[in-house]
């Protein structure tokens, strides 16, 4: 229902700014009785984490900031659903207008800074959903402020382990000042070490994964995925958004400062997805995010080594259609190549997109 509704609102969603928008859409979906989505194609079921996953299309963090609306998302489709970034104490980000469509170029820009309710209104409103069906993670940061950051992400994993399936630890958004040192190697070998721990000790299953920028070199790249193996880290989620900005882009918003998302980011993001595979095959699951607004797209972040992938952006101009057209896309593509299900297709082209994509 929300599919078809959507053309009809779009042009009154997208009369509105950004920001408000978004609030809005998420206000909503908060409200809305809880459904189920039907049952997917059994093909689609992947098994990762130890976990499975009834298809591999999640919603990227970002969307769903305050853990307001997780049910009514799944409800929508997702094979599984990322609250957050959340921080430990409330912050409001950076002041406003700080996101920016680029319809053009199907893109976005966010400079939002990890705005957050914090740890306690979040942890509150994940307890209130245990025990549901559902894949549920939550993305974790630092506040702006923090004496110590390495601590603000401790406090975040003791309080939401045991709440989601899984805690994604983000040292790569572009908006918090100094954030993206952590993904310096002795930064993150420590960082690691100490979440790792605080999960242990909440003796919860809860897996952790790491997500990261797609501005990284290959050198880091190469320190990163070796400390993230070192660690214990359950999986790795490619990419964050980008602060480059491609010569090809033309909206007319391409000179603001902050993340960029969307469709411009698909080849970098891809790349960086196909080389990590190279770095880690199969020991070290991976999760493919970055300009998907296809089911093309989709099949092509499997390829170059996605288990799952995950999106955001493309909603802001297709709609919640997205999610099935997808879905049914990558079933479409298992039949035409006989195939009973994804496992085959992971990585099977890295090495060719690494060098293409």
């Amino acid at each position: 229902m929300l599919s078809a509704v959507f053309p009809l609102v779009r042009p009154l969603l997208h009369a509105l700014d950004a920001e408000s928008a978004h609030s809005l859409t998420v206000a909503a979906l908060a409200r809305l009785p809880l459904r189920h989505a039907p049952a997917d194609d059994p093909r689609l079921c992947v098994t990762v984490m130890s976990r499975p996953f009834p298809n591999p299309v999640g919603l990227a963090a970002g969307f769903d900031k305050g853990a307001r609306a997780p049910d009514a998302l799944l409800g929508l489709g997702f094979g599984f659903v990322e609250v957050g970034g959340v921080v430990p104490r409330p912050q409001p980000g950076n002041p406003r207008p700080r996101v920016f469509r680029l319809p053009e170029d199907g893109a976005v820009i966010n400079r939002f800074g990890l705005n957050s309710e914090g740890l306690a209104v979040v942890r509150a409103r994940l307890e209130a959903r245990r025990n549901r069906p559902g894949i549920v993670g939550v993305n974790i940061g630092a506040n702006k402020d923090a004496a110590d950051r390495l601590a603000d992400y401790v406090a975040c994993t003791r309080g939401l382990a045991g709440l989601v399936d899984f805690i994604t630890v983000n040292v790569s958004s572009p908006n918090t000042p100094g954030l993206r040192d952590l993904q310096g190697e002795a930064f993150l070998d420590d960082l690691l070490a100490r979440v790792v721990a605080a999960r242990d000790e909440a003796g919860t299953g809860t897996a952790v994964l790491l997500k990261i920028a797609p501005d990284l070199s290959l050198d880091g790249l190469d320190a990163m995925t070796a400390t993230a193996r070192r660690r214990g880290v359950d999986a790795l989620v490619v990419s964050n958004t980008t602060v480059a900005r491609p010569a090809s882009l033309t909206g007319a918003a391409r000179g603001e400062t902050g993340g960029l998302s969307g469709r411009p980011l698909f080849s970098p993001s891809t790349r960086l997805l196909a080389e990590t595979y190279r770095r880690v095959g199969r020991d070290l699951p991976l999760i493919g995010v970055g300009g998907i607004d296809s089911a093309e797209a989709a099949w092509t972040k499997i390829r170059a080594g996605a288990s799952l992938v995950q999106l955001y952006s493309a909603l802001v101009y297709a709609g919640p259609g997205l999610v099935e057209e997808i879905k049914a896309g990558l079933v479409r593509r298992m039949e035409a190549e006989g195939l009973h299900g994804l496992a085959d297709v992971v990585g099977r082209d890295a090495a060719e997109l690494a060098r293409s994509a």
